[in-house]
């Protein structure tokens, strides 16, 4: 038994809507929002708001730690650069030092060895046991072995501070005494009168002692 007839049935209802686009059926665009896609909008919105705030805290975290990694990069490069240059300068002025003292002390144990040697001569002079006929001789070796002693002391008194220092010490109270002996007058500068009373002072012992001597000998010659 056949169907019924159907009249669209061989239409095409595609190209139908292509050649007649009134067609169509009509789309929501062309109609004003209602409040659900009002609300909607919102929603969606503010959905938007709070993704783009989390992605921003994100970010501010990111930045910070970024931030902190540059810092900290920064303090390691110059940390570094700062302890090579203090210990490359620290060791070359410490290299330096060692090498002054370990010269300073090589010198010093070679000068103890001179100034024992120099010490032991000098105090080898034996001056008591000098004859008449070795006088000269024993004297001038005397002499060449004090002054060679001598040169020895002032060679290493430049060398060596220590002994600069001991030797100005030393030399301190022998220029108060030099200045004092300084402070008092030569004789030539006194006046007549002053010799005079000095002369009297130094000589009136002798006097008594002559006048003393005058007296027993005057008495003796009236006894006879």
């Amino acid at each position: 038994m056949a169907g019924e007839y159907d009249s669209t049935e061989f239409l095409d209802t595609d190209f139908l809507a292509q050649k007649s686009p009134a067609a169509a059926p009509v789309s929501g665009y062309g109609r004003a929002p209602s409040p659900d896609d009002v609300n909607r909008k919102v929603v969606e919105a503010q959905q938007k708001l709070v993704e783009l705030k989390r992605a921003q805290e994100e970010l501010e975290r990111e930045r910070a730690g970024l931030e902190e990694l540059r810092r900290r990069q920064n303090e390691f490069q110059t940390g570094r650069d700062e302890v090579i240059q203090n210990l490359t300068r620290g060791l070359g002025l410490l290299e330096e030092a060692e090498f002054v003292a370990r010269r300073d002390a090589e010198q010093m144990v070679k000068t103890v060895g001179d100034f024992r040697t120099a010490l032991t001569k000098v105090q080898a002079i034996n001056d008591a046991a000098w004859t008449k006929e070795n006088f000269q001789m024993e004297l001038t070796r005397a002499l060449t072995t004090i002054e060679n002693a001598r040169m020895e002391w002032n060679s290493a008194r430049l060398k060596i501070s220590a002994l600069a220092g001991e030797t100005k010490n030393a030399a301190a109270p022998l220029d108060k005494n030099s200045s004092a002996v300084a402070a008092v007058p030569s004789l030539a500068e006194l006046p007549f009168g002053q010799l005079c009373k000095i002369g009297l002072a130094m000589t009136w012992p002798l006097l008594l002692v002559a006048l003393g001597a005058l007296g027993i000998f005057i008495a003796i010659l009236l006894r006879k």
